[in-house]
């Protein structure tokens, strides 16, 4: 395993020995990167792994771009093989952060905290509603991106995306199969790769529009005439994609 493009490009990976991980193949990682690129998503993205194996794909992340990468996972092999690849190709503190806990544990703790944040900022107390919120958001790092490549038996996306809505971030997700996706989400994209689905999915606004144009919107807006970037940003995540097709 190596990664594939960027300032790393080339590289080989340590992948955890056993069989309890699942490494993303290279063919599937560059598809994947591919879908991603030409939204314009990865560079300066603050990138969760989630699942994160061997770190292979928050790694690829760094390699082109990302300015940080947390790598959440709890296998102790896994684990390894993350903070020796990071090591192996000079990842630092500045860059990654590897957390070895249960993945929703530490979602749900990361949406409490969003949460509770937002909720203080609405109180009239002695302080501005940007500091308070301002706090959390020094402990709790934003989310531009996050990829997640659990088991594909894994039964756990509704809980998951549940937690994830509150930051707004683009998911990039692996399965075996098509994902359904839970109210309040919209597939942007999903191909087959062999036995490997990927899925890039977005929260919808509360109008119900998506936060990102879909695929055949783009293509729509292209017939018209009119690109992206003649509507107001909605989001984080648009801003972002918007910024970047200009």
């Amino acid at each position: 395993m190596r990664v594939i493009a960027g300032e790393k490009g080339g590289r080989r990976l340590l992948v955890p020995r056993g069989r309890g991980t699942r490494p993303t193949s290279d063919r599937v990682r560059e598809a994947a990167f591919s879908m991603l690129d030409s939204l314009g998503v990865v560079e300066g993205a603050e990138v969760w792994d989630l699942f994160a194996g061997s770190g292979a794909m928050g790694i690829e992340a760094l390699s082109r771009g990302a300015s940080h990468v947390t790598f959440v996972e709890q296998a102790r092999g896994a684990l390894s093989a993350t903070r020796a690849n990071l090591a192996r190709l000079g990842y630092g503190p500045g860059r990654a952060t590897v957390v070895g806990v249960d993945v929703l544990g530490w979602v749900s703790s990361r949406a409490a905290a969003l949460d509770s944040g937002r909720r203080v900022a609405e109180t009239p107390q002695g302080r501005s509603a940007g500091e308070a919120l301002g706090r959390v958001r020094e402990g709790e790092r934003n989310v531009d991106l996050v990829m997640a490549d659990p088991p594909y038996a894994w039964q756990g996306w509704a809980a998951l995306l549940a937690g994830l809505a509150a930051f707004e971030p683009l998911v990039l997700a692996e399965t075996g199969e098509e994902l359904v996706l839970p109210e309040g989400w919209q597939a942007l994209r999903s191909k087959q790769y062999g036995g490997t689905v990927v899925t890039l999915a977005s929260p919808r606004e509360a109008d119900g529009a998506p936060t990102v144009p879909s695929e055949d919107d783009q293509r729509a807006r292209a017939a018209e005439g009119t690109g992206p970037n003649e509507q107001a940003p909605t989001s984080q995540q648009t801003r972002k994609v918007r910024k970047a097709q200009q």
